[in-house]
C-alpha cells in the first residue's frame, strides 16, 4: 500500500468557494500541499481574491464573483467550463451567518444565509455537472465536499436560527444529492468544522484560549485539522466515503459530557 499516493491530489484540479480566507483557505493550502495542478478559489470581495492569489502562488486561480444568487451560480460554473473541460474536486465552502434575537429578527437575516448556505451550493454543484462528470470514473471518481458545521448537528446558544437551519440542511442535501451523483461516480461528502479561527467565527479567532477550554481536546482547530480532513475526502482516501458528513470538532458533538448544572 503506497500511503503518498493514497492522499495525493497529484494533477487534480480543484475549486473551492469562499477559499480567500479562513476555512476555506486553510483547505487551498491542503490542496496545494497535496499536490494539486491547480486551485481555483472564488469570494464576493475582489481585494480578498487577489491578496490570497498573491500569497498562495501559480497554482492558484482566483474568480471574484458573488454566488448568492443562481446567476452567480453559472456565471462562476461557465468561467470554469472556459478554462478546464474537467473538473476533479469541488468544495462548496462559501457561507454567511445571522445572529438577531428570536423576536426581532429579520427576513434579509433569514434569506441571505439560506440563498448563499443552501441554495448556491446546490444550483453550483448543478451548474458545474459537465466538468465533475467529465472527470468522474469509476477509478477516480469525482469528488463534491460540502462544509456543514456542527452547528447543524447540536444546538448552539447563540440565536442564529438561518445559521443553524442551513447547517442541518448541508447535511441532509449532502445525503440525498449524493445518493443521486454516485451513479455517475461523482461523490459527494461533508465536513461539519468545530471552532476553527476564521472572521465567521471571531470567538475562536479572537478568544481561542476561552472557546478551548469547553472543547473535549482543549484546543481549537488548527489550519492542518481541516486540510486534512479535506485531503482525505477529496482524494483516493476518501472514495468508498459517500454521503456522510465527517465531523471535526476536537469532540464537541460527541465526546463533551454534558452540565449537570447548579448542584
Amino acid at each position: 500500500m503506497d500511503l503518498a499516493s493514497l492522499f495525493s491530489l497529484e494533477g487534480r484540479v480543484a475549486l473551492v468557494t469562499g477559499g480567500s480566507r479562513g476555512i476555506g483557505r486553510m483547505i487551498v493550502e491542503g490542496f496545494l500541499a497535496a499536490g494539486a495542478a491547480r486551485v481555483y478559489i472564488s469570494a464576493r470581495k475582489e481585494a480578498q481574491v487577489e491578496e490570497a492569489v498573491a500569497a498562495l502562488g501559480d497554482r492558484v486561480v482566483g474568480i471574484p464573483l458573488d454566488l448568492s444568487t443562481v446567476e452567480g451560480c453559472e456565471a462562476l460554473a461557465a468561467e470554469i467550463a472556459q478554462r478546464e473541460e474537467r473538473l476533479d474536486i469541488l468544495v462548496n465552502n462559501a457561507g454567511a451567518a445571522w445572529g438577531a434575537d428570536y423576536l426581532e429578527f429579520p427576513e434579509s437575516g433569514w434569506d441571505k444565509v439560506m440563498d448563499l448556505n443552501v441554495k448556491s451550493l446546490f444550483f453550483l454543484t448543478k451548474a458545474l455537472h459537465p466538468q465533475l462528470a467529465a472527470a468522474a470514473s469509476l477509478a477516480r471518481p469525482a469528488k463534491v465536499v460540502n462544509i456543514a458545521s456542527i452547528d447543524g448537528l447540536r444546538l448552539n446558544p447563540m440565536e442564529t436560527y438561518s445559521y443553524q437551519a442551513s447547517k442541518a440542511a448541508v447535511i441532509q442535501l449532502t445525503r440525498r444529492m449524493a445518493a443521486r451523483l454516485v451513479k455517475e461516480h461523482i461523490l459527494m461528502t461533508a465536513i461539519a468544522p468545530g471552532a476553527f479561527a476564521s472572521e465567521m467565527n471571531r470567538a475562536a479567532r479572537d478568544h481561542g484560549d476561552a472557546i478551548a477550554t469547553g472543547i473535549p481536546a482543549r484546543r481549537i482547530g488548527e489550519a492542518e485539522d481541516m486540510a486534512a480532513a479535506a485531503i482525505y475526502l477529496a482524494s483516493r482516501a476518501g472514495d468508498y466515503v459517500i454521503g456522510h458528513t465527517l465531523v471535526v470538532d476536537g469532540g464537541l458533538v460527541d465526546a463533551a459530557l454534558p452540565s449537570l448544572g447548579p448542584s
